[in-house]
């Protein structure tokens, strides 16, 4: 048996936590819908603890497998899409409740765009050239820390709504801008990573 057909390659740490934080995306959709901050900061801090360990694990332990790779960075698109989009539907409709916190549809824009135009870009290049070789960059890597860091303080201000005024335009700002400057920092990634892929290629031949 393969190593990437190795049940014991399923059934791992990091990817059963990549599975709960999957389970937790619905959960915390419907507690965000109905205006459960606490119970919804609760849910999203689970999920976002469990991404930092379910790295740290499947490096430490030898844990990592293919099917991680491929599942993990699912994960984190469908908990941070589901996250700016819940928080934006106040904002888009025009409607603000006492309960609700829209985020600025600018905010939700620039970061699901980021994240069309990475899958779009990997799949167009795999397309025509076979190039399979990407890897996450420290920039989005970062970026994602700071999204996940934001919707998390965008949750206390909702708990706390005299806190709203004080940070959250930073906090908007900041998430914003790092999701632009790791977008267009891919492109270089991506091209450096193709790059290196050719020059191991003409020495293996």
């Amino acid at each position: 048996m393969s190593r990437s057909t190795d049940p014991t390659r399923i059934l791992t740490v990091p990817n059963l936590l990549t599975f709960l934080r999957m389970a937790l995306i619905p959960i915390f959709a419907m507690l965000m819908i109905y205006g459960h901050w606490a119970w919804a900061l609760v849910a999203f801090t689970i999920a976002g603890i469990s991404d930092g360990i379910d790295g740290f694990v499947a490096r430490r332990f030898d844990q990592e497998s293919e099917l991680g790779t491929v599942i993990d960075p699912v994960a984190d698109k469908l908990l941070m899409t589901t996250a700016f989009i819940t928080l934006s539907i106040p904002s888009v409709f025009g409607t603000t409740p006492p309960r609700h916190l829209p985020v600025e549809p600018y905010v939700t824009i620039t970061v699901i765009g980021r994240d069309v135009l990475i899958i779009a870009s990997a799949l167009a290049i795999n397309i025509m050239t076979g190039f399979r070789g990407f890897k996450p960059s420290w920039p989005g890597k970062a970026s994602t820390f700071v999204q996940v860091v934001g919707v998390m303080l965008i949750l206390v201000a909702a708990i706390f709504p005299e806190l709203r005024g004080f940070y959250l335009p930073t906090v908007y700002i900041t998430v914003a801008a790092f999701a632009v400057f790791s977008g267009v920092h891919y492109i270089f990634h991506v091209a450096r990573l193709m790059r290196e892929s050719n020059i191991d290629g003409s020495q293996q031949h």
